[in-house]
């Protein structure tokens, strides 16, 4: 893994509460805010200059270009929700490229978990009593809150090295 303590450590308290925002958010409204896309991104331009070797942070925006371009053809096809995608890639530059495979597979499970978690949170009374307006509800099998599996996936990714 090419994500060091350090600079998880120094990510960690500033990204937390956005994905934590961004999941809450999602279920909620069903909307990721672009405020949420530009706050991760502002994380990164500021604390990445510190966290990271300056080679590695200017390296890093690469990643954020490749994401939003595909996160763009995605949208463009229906295949995911434009702020999915603009969170996705305001992402991007945490990830290391030596991670990108690690990432990816700990997307899938978060992914899996956040659904079956959400699907039974849903079938609660007691959960659904607490939050009736939440939009993620009512929608069916047709959406799902994204933002629950792209909030937790960048947090976990992040929790790695102290939790290793």
């Amino acid at each position: 893994m090419a994500l060091t303590l350090s600079t998880a450590l120094w990510f960690l308290p500033f990204v937390l509460p956005i994905c934590l925002y961004v999941a809450w958010s999602d279920m909620k409204y069903m909307k990721i805010p672009n405020t949420s896309v530009l706050a991760l991104l502002a994380v990164f331009v500021v604390v990445g200059l510190i966290a990271l070797p300056l080679e590695l942070y200017f390296w890093r925006y690469a990643n954020f270009a490749l994401v939003l371009l595909i996160g763009f053809l995605m949208t463009a096809a229906r295949l995911v929700g434009a702020g999915d995608a603009k969170f996705a890639a305001a992402m991007a530059p945490f990830i290391a490229p030596q991670d990108g495979m690690l990432v990816l597979t700990l997307f899938a499970a978060v992914l899996l978990a956040a659904y079956v978690a959400h699907k039974i949170a849903g079938s609660i009374p007691a959960v659904r009593k607490a939050t009736p307006d939440w939009v993620s509800w009512s929608v069916g099998n047709k959406k799902f809150p994204m933002g629950l599996a792209l909030g937790g996936t960048l947090a976990f990714y992040l929790l790695l090295p102290v939790l290793l």
